[in-house]
């Protein structure tokens, strides 16, 4: 009886190991590539400029296709949050992309994190206009960012400086517990994005 109970007890044990593994494994390995995002230099063997920077573009892409960016960049006038889910309780960005009139997006998110109620924050949170969706292949995302008509009238100047000192950019690599941040880290993004821009701002082929 003792035996009989033992083995059954090592394979159930073997059982919740193994579930246990396929639960978490996905997610480690997408952690660890959400983690990688390599510097510049990494590109420096491509010879030809333009095929070098749609690559640098592309290492970037990690960046405007993380849910961290996605979600308040969302195409709509709804925000997501989380893994990309739509926001809860529903709130919409309005007029000026901060909230509607009685449900402003500082009603909720102050201007830091609020950890101990899982709440996300920094100053001015808000909106992404709809005309710059990270919900788009990185092609689109490419020549929105390089088309004054949706970038805000933005050169590439401009947007080297905004992804290096606006503070929603750079919260997302500290977005607080529960939330992955953003592959790499901010300087090695600000780093891509400058490269790209240096290298005459090329933009992959659309798929």
């Amino acid at each position: 009886m003792g035996l009989r109970r033992w083995a059954l007890a090592a394979a159930v044990g073997a059982a919740a190991v193994a579930a246990l593994a396929a639960g978490i494994a996905p997610r480690s390995a997408r952690a660890q590539a959400d983690a990688a995002l390599r510097v510049p230099d990494a590109f420096a063997s491509i010879t030809d400029r333009a095929r070098r920077s749609a690559a640098l573009f592309l290492e970037a892409g990690k960046v405007f296709q993380h849910p961290r960016c996605q979600n308040c960049h969302s195409g709509d006038d709804q925000p997501h949050q989380s893994e990309g889910r739509p926001h809860r309780p529903p709130v919409r960005g309005g007029a000026d992309g901060v909230g509607v009139p009685g449900l402003r997006c500082a009603a909720c998110h102050g201007e830091a994190n609020y950890d101990a109620a899982g709440m996300p924050g920094v100053a001015n949170w808000h909106l992404a206009p709809v005309s710059m969706s990270l919900r788009a292949p990185l092609a689109v995302i490419c020549a929105q960012l390089k088309d004054p008509d949706k970038n805000g009238s933005r050169t590439l100047d401009d947007i080297a400086q905004h992804v290096a000192t606006d503070a929603l950019v750079i919260w997302a690599w500290t977005p607080g517990p529960g939330r992955r941040p953003a592959p790499g880290t901010h300087a090695g993004f600000v780093a891509l994005m400058r490269a790209w821009a240096d290298t005459g701002a090329e933009c992959p082929r659309a798929p």
